[in-house]
């Protein structure tokens, strides 16, 4: 969205705003930041410390969860935005690549795969929350069933990658 168009839309003008942000990154590296201290003060980083795999998992997405059905999927957007590719801040940066590296590592301790497919796992099950939390947040869905289905999609995905020839695929 071009300076021009968000001043419009917060009514203020572009240079007020490019007083605050000298430039887009700066911008979207300060909602980052808010969005990253919203989930800190719900104590995300606490749960990613649990060394149980299972509960951290489900501790991690069910916050998660809450912060995208309440605040909707902005973090999301901004990590993932080719425009921010090299421009995260590295402090904000390193927030989510020291949770990956301990889930990482309780997963490389239980489950019977190699870095790279629990990497993979991750980033497949770091979907559900996020999904569940965007139906929610655009009252697609009600909060009591998406929170029901976020957690056991969390507890099957881990139980199935625990034993992977348990599952049968049709």
């Amino acid at each position: 969205m071009p300076v021009e168009q968000l001043a419009r839309a917060a009514g203020t003008s572009k240079a007020l705003i490019y007083t605050y942000f000298p430039t887009q990154y700066a911008l979207f590296n300060a909602l980052l930041d808010r969005e990253a201290q919203g989930l800190a003060l719900a104590g995300f980083d606490t749960a990613s410390r649990v060394e149980d795999l299972d509960q951290a998992a489900v501790l991690c997405a069910m916050m998660y969860y809450d912060h995208v059905a309440r605040s909707g999927p902005l973090l999301h957007i901004l990590m993932t935005d080719f425009y921010m590719e090299g421009h995260i801040e590295p402090r904000l940066a390193a927030l989510r690549d020291d949770l990956v590296k301990r889930l990482l590592r309780l997963g490389g301790k239980s489950l019977p795969l190699s870095e790279q497919e629990i990497y993979a796992a991750i980033e497949m099950i770091a979907a559900i929350p996020e999904e569940a939390g965007r139906l929610v947040f655009h009252r697609e869905l009600d909060h009591t069933t998406a929170r029901q289905i976020c957690q056991g999609l969390i507890v099957s995905s881990l139980k199935a990658l625990r034993s992977p020839d348990a599952v049968p695929i049709p």
